[in-house]
């Protein structure tokens, strides 16, 4: 029995939902998105609550999915009501970045900037030139965003530069010890 796939899943105010077969889709203020159920796996609706029903508790691949879609269900609701946000930290000397309408650039000790377009849904700001933030409602886009941008020029272990996470730490490593 899933303990997660048990759990009822909460509809916030101003959320609203639609179940057509295996389809459930959702409409809120921050944007539309919907999720598609595998065969065994049905809705019960009760008082502004959808809980997810597993038909067959035999089945070890079923009881592994009902768990992963109210898990995936929970988060397309909590993107669509309130919305998700990563921000990142840039280190270094001369390392900065610029709010380009949509998009940003980026100066990150290249020989030329970097201009990073902001996909559908997505919505990059620059708070100021060493602090960005990624929002959107899909919690995997938002996700996949920032390990882009922070990919251009990961943190290295010896100085710190580069760009992380806000909440990351960087394990440090001493360097070379002369005589």
């Amino acid at each position: 029995m899933s303990r997660i796939g048990n759990k009822p899943i909460n509809i916030p105010s101003g959320v609203t939902y639609e179940i057509n077969n295996s389809v459930i889709s959702f409409k809120g203020p921050q944007g539309s998105d919907k999720c598609e159920i595998c065969e065994g796996i049905s809705f019960k609706e009760e008082s502004g609550e959808i809980i997810l029903v597993n038909s067959n508790f035999d089945d070890k691949v079923l009881r592994a999915k009902h768990g992963l879609y109210r898990s995936l269900i929970a988060n397309i609701v909590e993107g669509i009501s309130k919305g998700f946000e990563k921000q990142l930290v840039i280190t270094g000397v001369g390392y900065k970045a610029q709010q380009q309408g949509n998009d940003i650039q980026l100066n990150l000790g290249y020989s030329h900037p970097i201009v990073f377009k902001s996909p559908e849904g997505i919505k990059i700001t620059v708070v100021d030139p060493t602090h960005i933030k990624v929002n959107g409602y899909s919690k995997q886009a938002v996700g996949q965003v920032a390990a882009n941008i922070r990919e251009l020029r990961p943190p290295e272990p010896y100085k710190g530069k580069g760009i992380k996470y806000s909440d990351e730490t960087i394990l440090r490593k001493a360097g070379k010890t002369g005589k």
